[in-house]
């Protein structure tokens, strides 16, 4: 079966396409976590903020299971362990919530999934998930990019049907490299240029290339858009469409910045074939079990 490619990238030339795909799914109404208000605000912005998504109890449980899991030997030689260049310590650990049933249980929490169904408007399934890890004194942080680029071009995803949460373990200060979104960029879709190397994700999760948008691209869009940078205690969450232009800053202060990340992606939205890609990525990235998250 032939699948149209809506957002074309990794051509010979950077290319911008209007959205073709709602960024709401769900019929107005239905029943969730989330508000009438609070799905406008997401349609409108790209994302939402919750100012606490789990209680500081549950927090302390999250928080030391990520220490578990980034302190054991084990972990530290699985392929799902990323490992900073420079400070050589666990930058991320991908598939946590198949390594730990701890992290399950959260990804399984009707606070979370129930919002994810809520946006998408279908079951869901878990495409990624993972922990950041960003020690103080130096963690690199994320270039400026779509997500939705990647998964489309490297994992076949193909359409806008998919939404992450950031839940944070750690304060977020304006200072220690948190997520920065430029508010409304998930209604245009950025095709970067230049074709997507053999195994790219082994050096794209560590210092993001290909699928880098332009400077003159992002000036374009920070000055239409402008840079919304989030902050919250330990607990709260920041919930955005797979299409938003994000990134983050290193963290130079002594304040450590962890956090657990998940992505649903509808069922009804499957991963095909990559669209710009030779190979696909591994599943511990990219994820082929379409089972729905009950």
């Amino acid at each position: 079966m032939t699948i149209t490619d809506l957002y074309p990238s990794r051509g010979a030339t950077e290319v911008s396409t209007p959205r073709k795909d709602p960024v709401v799914w769900g019929a107005p109404g239905t029943p969730g976590p989330i508000s009438d208000i609070g799905l406008q605000s997401f349609e409108h912005d790209g994302f939402l903020a919750v100012d606490q998504i789990i209680s500081d109890d549950e927090v302390a449980v999250y928080h030391r299971e990520l220490e578990r899991l980034v302190t054991d030997p084990e972990i530290r030689a699985d392929e799902r362990s990323i490992i900073e260049p420079q400070s050589k310590e666990i930058r991320s650990v991908f598939e946590v919530h198949r390594i730990s049933e701890v992290f399950a249980n959260l990804v399984r929490d009707e606070r979370v999934v129930g919002r994810a169904r809520q946006i998408l408007g279908s079951d869901v399934y878990v495409h990624q998930s993972r922990i950041n890890v960003k020690p103080g004194f130096g963690a690199s942080g994320f270039y400026w990019h779509s997500d939705f680029e990647t998964w489309h071009a490297e994992d076949g995803l193909p359409n806008m049907r998919t939404v992450s949460v950031s839940i944070a373990l750690t304060e977020n200060h304006d200072t220690n490299g948190g997520l920065m979104i430029m508010p409304g960029s998930h209604r245009t879709f950025l095709g970067c240029a230049g074709a997507t190397p053999k195994d790219n994700y082994k050096q794209s999760l560590q210092m993001q290339d290909a699928g880098t948008p332009s400077d003159e691209a992002l000036t374009e869009m920070a000055t239409q858009y402008g840079i919304k940078l989030f902050t919250g205690k330990a607990g709260s969450a920041t919930w955005f469409d797979c299409n938003c232009m994000h990134g983050s800053g290193d963290n130079i202060t002594p304040f450590p910045r962890s956090n657990v990340f998940i992505v649903f992606n509808s069922v009804d939205n499957a991963a095909v074939e990559p669209f710009a890609a030779p190979i696909r990525r591994p599943e511990f990235i990219g994820a082929r079990d379409f089972t729905p998250v009950r």
